[in-house]
């Protein structure tokens, strides 16, 4: 099936509000081919299947927080605060709208909060093993200087030296 938007750009409209990973409803409503006001109509008329782990509204200052990250003229003027739909909230859409584009909009968007659950895994994933290879190349670094510190040390006396020594040349010149 051939996808409408492309996963990397839906990525891109997933916003962290409140520690959770959501979709705002002028997104949705414009990857759904639907007006803002027509998407939350229908949200409305159907509340009770959107609890507030599943869809929010932003509070003003959020909303001015969020309006400050993105380009503020796309926004123009709103008079309701917007709605943030996290992915359950998202899936719960599909049961609002059902419109066929709004079906394969769906899928793709739950493709793009996997995508997103996996690289944030991948990232995770990372992280760890760099902290392990710094864990190592410290206890290597600490190795190397310690034999640094030995070959610095003083030469005991009565002890003869291996190697050239170029100051005893030079004394023997003389």
């Amino acid at each position: 099936m051939n996808e409408i938007i492309p996963i990397d750009r839906i990525k891109g409209l997933i916003y962290l509000i409140r520690g959770e990973k959501v979709m705002l409803d002028r997104d949705i409503a414009a990857l759904y081919g639907v007006e803002t006001g027509q998407l939350k109509r229908a949200v409305r008329r159907n509340i009770e299947r959107f609890p507030a782990d599943f869809m929010f509204v932003l509070s003003e200052e959020e909303f001015d927080n969020l309006r400050c990250q993105i380009d503020t003229s796309s926004w123009g003027g709103t008079r309701y605060m917007p709605m943030a739909f996290t992915e359950q909230g998202v899936a719960m859409l599909s049961s609002v709208l059902r419109s066929e584009r709004a079906v394969k909009m769906n899928i793709a968007i739950m493709r793009a909060f996997v995508a997103l659950r996996k690289m944030i895994a991948d990232y995770d994933n990372l992280e760890k093993r760099l902290e392990k290879l710094e864990r190592e190349q410290g206890k290597i670094a600490g190795a190397v200087l310690s034999v640094i510190k030995q070959l610095e040390a003083p030469v005991l006396p009565g002890t003869k030296r291996i190697g050239f020594d170029a100051k005893a040349e030079k004394r023997k010149e003389k």
